[in-house]
This record gives structure tokens, sequence and C-alpha cells, in this order.
């Protein structure tokens, strides 16, 4: 009974907080994926602008990092790095001295590796067009997981990770045209920010937040809470990181 109690007194504050989020309370209104160059939501080159960078996009300030990445996109010097066919034809130095000239790559020897791994994936598997990976996946969430996390999980350096992968996976949602089959499995993308908001709404305990596999713990009490609510867990993780970025603000 008391974890019943317990979850519906949670329930309501993450109502109260989707609420906050909707009126506005939250800010939020420009995320830091707005930054790009508006490409057509369907082409092939807008799928890979918000795929690449995602690889390194850990532990650093996001909205930095795709406001790098945009301006790396648009000077027709270094843009060729998101056309995996051509950057793969160029020198490490040159593909390093594109990605640091903005700093796309703060880590410019290991981050400039994971990105033409990443290009060396994407020529391989899906001749350079990302949209191939969804499409041979019939655009369900587990399998995608399963191909990237599971099967090929040293293909996709970083992005395979739990964070990312989820996070990268919304993102796509957010601004291609993707439509996935199963919008239910894609869960919360645990970075700090959810987790921090996920252990001050009372969800997970102080040992559980401490612990190594606190991300885990996330997706899943997200997965368990939200059940029977009419809620997706992907429906909190902007509310969630939003409201952790702004220190909390009192909930109504």
């Amino acid at each position: 009974m008391e974890t019943n109690v317990k979850q519906t007194e949670i329930l309501d504050k993450v109502f109260a907080l989707i609420a906050m989020h909707r009126n506005g309370a939250l800010g939020g209104e420009v995320m830091p994926e707005d930054a790009n160059p508006h490409l057509e939501r369907d082409c092939a080159e807008n799928y890979l602008y918000f795929t690449l960078p995602m690889a390194l996009n850990y532990q650093r300030n996001s909205y930095k990092l795709w406001e790098s990445a945009c301006k790396t996109y648009c000077d027709a010097e270094t843009g060729f790095v998101f056309h995996p066919a051509i950057c793969l034809t160029k020198t490490f130095s040159e593909v390093q001295c594109a990605l640091t000239q903005y700093k796309v790559a703060l880590q410019k020897q290991k981050q400039t590796e994971i990105w033409l791994s990443l290009c060396h994936t994407f020529m391989a598997l899906f001749d350079g067009d990302i949209r191939k990976l969804f499409d041979m996946c019939h655009n369900d969430v587990d399998e995608i997981r399963n191909f990237v996390q599971i099967q090929n999980k040293k293909q996709f350096p970083y992005l395979s990770g739990t964070k990312i992968c989820n996070y990268w996976l919304y993102v796509i949602h957010q601004y291609t045209d993707r439509t996935y089959q199963n919008i239910g499995s894609l869960t919360v993308a645990p970075d700090t920010h959810v987790c921090k908001a996920t252990h001050k709404l009372g969800l997970i305990s102080d040992a559980e937040f401490a612990s190594g596999n606190v991300q885990q713990i996330v997706i899943n009490r997200w997965q368990e809470l939200l059940q029977n609510t009419g809620y997706n867990p992907i429906d909190v993780h902007t509310p969630l990181w939003l409201w952790s970025r702004n220190g909390f603000p009192a909930l109504p």
C-alpha cells in the first residue's frame, strides 16, 4: 500500500512537471539540437547531421556541441565531415582539423577516431545512408537498439551507449521525418540531468543514485511508473532535463 501511495505522489509531481513544461515555466524554447542547418527532414544529410555529433555528446555542454556542429556543417572548408564517403578520402589530420576548428571534437585524437569509425560503419553497412538502418529494422525501437547496442556494438562507438543511444533515437524522432512503430519502447535518456531529476522526485534512492548501474535503474523505474498512464517514458525526458538544468524550480 505504501508503495502505491508513494507512486501516486510521484506521479502527481510528474504530471505537474509536464504541465509546467507545456506552459513554458521550465524554459526550453530553444533546445540544444535547434542549432542545425534546417535541412529537409527526410534527407540523408539531415539524419547524418543528427547522428555523428551525438557520439561526441558526453561530459560536455550540449548547447555548445550543437552550435559547434552547425558552424562546422555550414563552413565550406569543414562541412565535408558530415559526408562519410568524402570524409574517408581525407587524411586523419584533415578530418581532425575540421572537427576541432569549431570544437565539435574536444579530445582531438580520440573523438576524431570515433567520428571516422562511425563513417566507416555507415559506409560499410548502409552505403553512407543511415536511414537504411531504420528501414531494415522496420522502424522498431527495440530492433534498432538491438542492432546498435548488441549485434554491432563495437561498430557504433559511444552511439551504442545506454544514455546516448536512447537520446539519439529521441532526437531522430524529433528532428527528422522518422516515425517509430513502438514509440512506447523509447526510454528516457538517462543523462546526468535526468538521473538527478529522477532522484529529486524520489523515484530512486540515494544508494541507487550513487550506483554504477544508475542509468539502467532510471530507465526501468520510468517504464514501470508510467505504465497505464497514457504517457511514454520519452514524454518526460525534456521536462526532467529542463527541471534539473534550471535548478529544480518549485512544483505547483
